[in-house]
């Protein structure tokens, strides 16, 4: 099996932000508890035998950091290899939705030169699912394209997912925004690294641009290969694609899709109790993550770490992040509420299924 280098990107926003990226990446947004999304690109790269990864950071990139760290909860503390800090553009990614500039590639292809990997595997953190990349690879190679693109079926309608024009399994062009049934980009591809960095040669005077926008006027002499993923997969863009990945983790096939045997999703480390229900309590159909202690009533919810929900109160349908407090006779329904919120006595966070209520992030 041929080296495998890898790029993750991080330093983009979303089309229509919310007060939930308004302080953080979308890479470092807590999802089911007790992960980041970022665990999901950078696991199915160490999964896949990547012992070399980028990342290229945002601007507000203090909670991607802590996160991240060194790499040590990835096995990328290495002597040889191991997980790279990568500076992103100044200005962000173009409003059109771009997850891979140029220009972030240009200003990091020292990574590419130096590294003895034959094949480079770029991503964003955008999406939640789990693949080896081993088998995107190993149909790169026997396809013989300068490209190969991860893609799926979009399920509905979002206009933050990239869509392909393909024919004949061969992209023809590119579209932002998908309707139900387009192809859908997963933001990552394969390519040699050789190149990979012939193409930013290529196109050095246009480094604004997104390498897929670019490509346009040549995906008739750059053969750019679709390569469909069956599996689970959401796009993490806004609240409610957000709100709905997190529910659909509710269900036990799908998280039996998500974490198969043999490829588990790493994240960073920490030192909680298990979770502790009292005898008041009443918790169905949820996750609870360690350190929560529930005392009141939970349905159909996520609940990140240390939240406690008092006696009289009531979880449901929602996303209560790390650190909240649900005071008692208060209600929290069809809502996100970010960390370290308390939630006083008797009052209610309510949304509708078609509209969320979203409570900011209380600061420190």
């Amino acid at each position: 099996m041929e080296k495998l280098l890898g790029i993750i990107t991080a330093n983009y926003s979303t089309k229509y932000p919310t007060v939930l990226s308004e302080a953080r990446p979308v890479a470092s947004m807590p999802f089911l508890g007790r992960y980041r999304v970022v665990d999901f690109a950078l696991s199915n790269m160490v999964n896949s035998g990547v012992r070399t990864v980028g990342m290229v950071m945002p601007y507000n990139y203090r909670s991607l950091i802590d996160h991240v760290g060194s790499g040590r909860d990835w096995g990328l503390n290495r002597k040889k290899g191991g997980l790279f800090i990568l500076p992103g553009s100044a200005f962000g990614t173009s409003r059109t939705g771009s997850r891979f500039l140029l220009r972030d590639l240009e200003h990091n292809k020292i990574l590419i030169r130096r590294d003895e990997a034959d094949y480079c595997v770029v991503s964003s953190a955008s999406f939640v699912y789990n693949m080896d990349y081993r088998d995107l690879v190993a149909a790169h190679k026997e396809s013989g394209a300068d490209i190969t693109v991860l893609t799926q079926s979009a399920p509905e309608k979002d206009v933050d997912v990239t869509g392909f024009k393909v024919e004949d399994g061969m992209v023809k062009g590119v579209k932002h925004g998908v309707e139900f049934g387009d192809t859908a980009f997963m933001d990552c591809f394969v390519v040699r690294c050789d190149f990979l960095l012939e193409m930013l040669d290529w196109y050095a005077q246009t480094d604004y641009l997104d390498l897929f926008e670019a490509l346009a006027g040549d995906y008739g002499r750059v053969k750019v290969k679709t390569y469909d993923y069956k599996g689970y997969a959401a796009p993490i863009f806004n609240k409610d694609t957000y709100f709905h990945a997190n529910m659909d983790l509710l269900s036990p096939k799908v998280t039996d899709e998500l974490f198969p045997a043999g490829r588990e999703i790493r994240t960073k480390a920490h030192d909680n109790p298990p979770a502790k229900f009292e005898k008041s309590s009443h918790v169905s159909n949820s996750r609870v993550s360690g350190g929560c202690h529930i005392y009141g009533s939970v349905s159909n919810s996520v609940l990140g770490r240390g939240v406690i929900v008092k006696s009289g109160a009531t979880v449901s349908n929602a996303v209560v992040m790390q650190g909240c407090v649900i005071e008692s006779g208060a209600r929290v329904e069809n809502a996100i509420v970010d960390r370290d919120n308390v939630v006083p006595e008797r009052t209610e966070l309510r949304g509708t299924s078609d509209d969320l209520l979203v409570k900011g992030k209380m600061e420190e």
